[in-house]
C-alpha cells in the first residue's frame, strides 16, 4: 500500500449484472472521475498507483462477478485501502424478475450464464457470490426506477462526506415490493390513509395538506416517535461496526403519503447529528 497516493479518492462500483453499473460509471465520468470498467480485483492496487502517477486523483472503478477468481480478496483489500485513501463502495442490485426482464429486453447474455446455468440460476449465483462485498457498501436497489432517478441517486451518493455514516430514509409502497437495500424496515400501513380523502389522493406526504392531515392524528406522532427512538438507540451499534451507510425503509400501501411523510420528518430530525438523506422510490 506504500505505492498508493493519499490524495486519491476512489469510488468502487459493484453489483449485479443488469442493475445499472454502466449508468453509474457514466454519471461518475461526467462528474470528473477517471473511470475503469470491469477491472479484475487483483489489478486494483497497481491500477491505482499508475493512475495517481498520471495525476488522476478521482477514480471510479467497476468490479463485478466476472472477477470471481480474485473476488474473495476484495473485502480485505478494501479494508487495507481505507487505511490510506478515501474509498467509497457503491453496490447496485435489483430483484430477479427485473433482471430477467432487462436481459430479455436487451437480448444480452448474462456474463455468468453457460450451458449448465440458465439466466435465473446465473442471477442467483452472482447474487450469492457478491454478497460479502454488498455488506460493506452503500446499496441501491434499482428495481422499477427510471434511468434519471438512478442518475440522481448516484449524484447524491458522490456528494456525501465519506468520513461520516450516511443515514438514508427510504419510502416505498408495499404493493411494489420491499427494497432490497433496506437495513431496517418499518410498516406504517396501520395508520389512517390520506388516499381515502379525495382532496388528498393526488398529493404526496411532502404537501402541506397531507402533512396537516397526518400531524392531527395522535397515532402518527406516536409511531414517528417510536421509529425515531429505535433508530437513535441502535445507530451507535452500526457506527461501532464501522458501517458507512444505513438505510431505514418505511413502507405504506402505495408509497405516496404516510411513508413519504415519515421519511421527511425523520430525515429532518436526524440531520443535525448524522448525514441524513431521503429517497422516495414511488414518487420517482
Amino acid at each position: 500500500m506504500e505505492n498508493i497516493n493519499p490524495k486519491l479518492q476512489l469510488v468502487l462500483v459493484s453489483g449485479l449484472s443488469g442493475s445499472g453499473k454502466s449508468i453509474a460509471l457514466r454519471v461518475l465520468e461526467d462528474a470528473g472521475y477517471y473511470c475503469v470498467d470491469n477491472l479484475p480485483a487483483a489489478l486494483l492496487e497497481n491500477t491505482l498507483h499508475v493512475l495517481a502517477t498520471n495525476g488522476d486523483y478521482q477514480v471510479a472503478i467497476s468490479i463485478d462477478g466476472r472477477s470471481r477468481d480474485s473476488w474473495q480478496q476484495l473485502p480485505a483489500l478494501i479494508s487495507r485501502l481505507r487505511a490510506h485513501i478515501d474509498v467509497r463502495l457503491l453496490f447496485l442490485e435489483a430483484n430477479s424478475d427485473t433482471l430477467v426482464r432487462r436481459f430479455s429486453e436487451t437480448r444480452r447474455k448474462h456474463p455468468l450464464s453457460n450451458a449448465e446455468r440458465a439466466l435465473p440460476e446465473a442471477i442467483a449465483f452472482e447474487r450469492s457470490l457478491l454478497e460479502p462485498v454488498a455488506e460493506l457498501a452503500h446499496r441501491l436497489d434499482t428495481s422499477g426506477i427510471s434511468v434519471s432517478t438512478l442518475q440522481g441517486w448516484i449524484k447524491d451518493f458522490i456528494a456525501l462526506k465519506s468520513a461520516r455514516l450516511t443515514l438514508m430514509f427510504a419510502s416505498f409502497g408495499f404493493k411494489h415490493g420491499v427494497p432490497l437495500d433496506a437495513d431496517m424496515v418499518f410498516d406504517v400501513r396501520c395508520l389512517p390513509n390520506p388516499h381515502y380523502d379525495a382532496r388528498l389522493r393526488p398529493l404526496t406526504g411532502k404537501d402541506a395538506e397531507v402533512i396537516a392531515f397526518l400531524q392531527a392524528i395522535p397515532e402518527v406522532a406516536e409511531m414517528l416517535s417510536d421509529i425515531h427512538h429505535h433508530v437513535e438507540k441502535w445507530l451507535p451499534c452500526f457506527v461501532r461496526d464501522h458501517r458507512a451507510y444505513l438505510t431505514v425503509a418505511i413502507g405504506c400501501t402505495g408509497g405516496q403519503h404516510r411513508s413519504v411523510y415519515m421519511c421527511e420528518q425523520l430525515a429532518r430530525a436526524f440531520s443535525g447529528h448524522e448525514q441524513a438523506l431521503v429517497r422516495h422510490r414511488e414518487l420517482s
